[in-house]
């Protein structure tokens, strides 16, 4: 009972993680017209930390950054927010709002195929250990099930005809450079994360990942300083949902994801990002959805049930 309890706890994590980062596409180029991207990322992150501290006083105040953890959460921070936030901003400014989803739609693949290759890598070395009379370890893992490959690429598939509607080429070569540079940024952070979870609870890793995101945000932002904008109210309370939502919300919700869940399934999950996205400018802003994008969202999901159909005697899902 208490292990089904953690799983309906990492689903809700990554759905409402999901909710969040759907609707900060709106914000996002928003606040872009103010403040330059590297300069929009320093500010969210200097909210969420704030955020975050009092979050991480009361769940984990005996936790105390040690030097050896450094290296680590100092990489996973470089990944997941700066370099991510680097080239998505960036690519964002530069390709359509269709083109970004596309893009974004690739890292459930390159992350089971990550994966994969890391499952297949560590039972090699298993092997070669009981080879050597060492001992009958089994390699760590299992391999990735038919039903979840299938899943991740129909959920692709459906987030091609949700952004197929309204898809416009942009032309921009340096756009999908930078989209794809955000989607293998984050790739590098889950797996980094995920090796994080032996000694430090959720709320340290989030906390100290921001933090080093925040840090190598601020030479970049120095640099934009002339560019920065007037910022009306409406900017600033499209940057405080950012912030506290998106960013320490967000992260907080997919690294307590990624303690229960495997990497893969919750990269699956990322694509229904453009989902909700589509949804919100149905409500929002009165945009039509058509039949199309309809079948999308319902491949999207369909998609995600199955990367979730494991057997009971996977480790993990």
């Amino acid at each position: 009972m208490k292990k089904i309890n953690k799983k309906q706890k990492a689903l809700a994590a990554i759905i409402s993680c999901v909710f969040f980062w759907g609707f900060s596409f709106v914000s996002t180029k928003i606040a872009l017209d103010v403040f330059p991207p590297m300069s929009l990322g320093m500010l969210r992150f200097a909210m969420a930390l704030v955020f975050l501290y009092f979050i991480k006083l009361k769940l984990a105040p005996e936790e105390k950054l040690r030097l050896k953890d450094i290296p680590m959460l100092f990489t996973a921070g470089l990944f997941g927010v700066t370099l991510y936030f680097f080239f998505e901003n960036n690519g964002i400014s530069l390709v359509s709002a269709s083109e970004a989803s596309i893009a974004i739609s690739t890292i459930p693949a390159l992350l089971m195929i990550t994966e994969w290759v890391s499952v297949k890598i560590s039972g090699f070395k298993k092997e070669r250990t009981s080879h050597n009379g060492m001992g009958n370890e089994k390699p760590v893992g299992a391999p990735l099930g038919v039903r979840r490959w299938i899943g991740c690429f129909v959920s692709i598939a459906g987030v091609w005809l949700v952004a197929g509607a309204s898809f416009a080429v942009s032309g921009s070569i340096l756009g999908y450079i930078y989209m794809t540079g955000a989607a293998l940024s984050w790739v590098a952070y889950s797996f980094i994360t995920r090796a994080l979870f032996k000694s430090r609870s959720v709320i340290f890793i989030v906390f100290w990942q921001s933090a080093a995101g925040f840090i190598c945000f601020i030479p970049f932002s120095i640099m934009e300083l002339p560019n920065w904008g007037k910022a009306e109210m409406e900017v600033i309370i499209h940057l405080l949902f950012l912030g506290i939502f998106c960013s320490a919300m967000g992260h907080w919700f997919y690294v307590r994801a990624l303690e229960n869940l495997s990497v893969s399934v919750c990269g699956i999950f990322l694509n229904l990002i453009p989902v909700v996205t589509v949804i919100a400018g149905f409500f929002m802003l009165g945009e039509r959805l058509s039949p199309l994008q309809l079948l999308g969202a319902a491949l999207v999901l369909g998609g995600v049930y199955m990367a979730m159909w494991e057997k009971k005697t996977s480790p993990n899902i």
